[in-house]
């Protein structure tokens, strides 16, 4: 009898949003070192590909190239170091987030629709508020 009332009972409530996510992914049944090894090679994958096809990637990474090796080399504290190292590594997160959305929104169609332009011009703003970041973090650090 408790059975049928629990089994009624559940059935309902919908499906929790995560068993819905795991099981419809081929990809989720890798466990352990397999899974950490396989989601360290999609990464690199991914940072293969901005650095192949997006300028402002590589512009990011020369730009890092120059801001964090210099910040070894200035008179300041450990904290104000990894601040001036931190927001370098922000720009480059929001660029490789502002890559992907773009692809994203490619990939669905490449019509112009009113909001896939919100949607790139929104991860537009983002990047102008990392780069905005890095000249103020520098700035008020350095002067």
């Amino acid at each position: 009898m408790y059975s049928r009332f629990f089994d009624f009972a559940c059935s309902s409530f919908p499906t929790p949003f995560w068993s819905v996510a795991y099981s419809m992914s081929p990809f989720k049944g890798q466990t352990g070192l397999k899974r950490i090894l396989n989601a360290s090679g999609y990464s690199f994958d991914g940072l293969r590909a901005a650095f192949t096809g997006e300028a402002a990637f590589r512009q990011l990474v020369l730009l890092n190239a120059i801001l964090i090796p210099l910040s070894f080399f200035l008179n300041v504290s450990r904290v104000e170091q990894a601040l001036l190292i931190a927001v370098c590594l922000l720009a480059l997160i929001v660029e490789l987030l502002n890559s992907a959305v773009e692809a994203a929104i490619d990939r669905i169609s490449l019509e112009r629709h009113p909001l896939s332009k919100n949607a790139k011009d929104m991860g537009s703003a983002a990047q102008l508020v990392a780069l905005s970041m890095i000249a103020l973090v520098w700035a008020v650090i350095l002067l």
